[in-house]
């Protein structure tokens, strides 16, 4: 079964920059979209960026648009996603998640990894 590892979160000031990676090692993503998720303590998750199989199409929540840029390399089966001008309120665990196709709703995405932790503060 396809499994999704994360990668890259860490603490940063605010301003800062990250760059998180969603990776498989067993099966390829080519036919995956993919989409990055973050839950908050005390919050729902919510969607952040997603992405189709071949990376034609993208999309972004409002509250990271000209911030956020998400990205796929099929040839490495990783996507990634830049985090620029991070704020506080991205302070969340990152997931990434597969689905058959491109969507953002949580409910189409049906392989998700363990997530990774990112901190905003000063």
């Amino acid at each position: 079964q396809l499994q999704l590892v994360e990668s890259g979160g860490n603490k940063v000031q605010p301003g800062g920059s990250l760059t998180l990676s969603c990776r498989t090692s067993q099966y390829t993503l080519e036919y995956y979209a993919i989409g990055w998720f973050r839950q908050a303590p005390g919050k729902e998750r919510e969607g952040v960026s997603w992405i189709s199989h071949d990376g034609s199409t993208t999309d972004y929540i409002d509250s990271v648009k000209g911030r956020f840029i998400i990205s796929r390399d099929n040839s490495k089966n990783t996507v990634y996603v830049q985090m620029n001008s991070l704020k506080p309120e991205d302070t969340a665990v990152y997931y990434c998640a597969a689905g058959p196709v491109f969507g953002v709703r949580a409910f189409e995405y049906v392989i998700w990894g363990q997530g990774t932790q990112v901190t905003v503060s000063s």
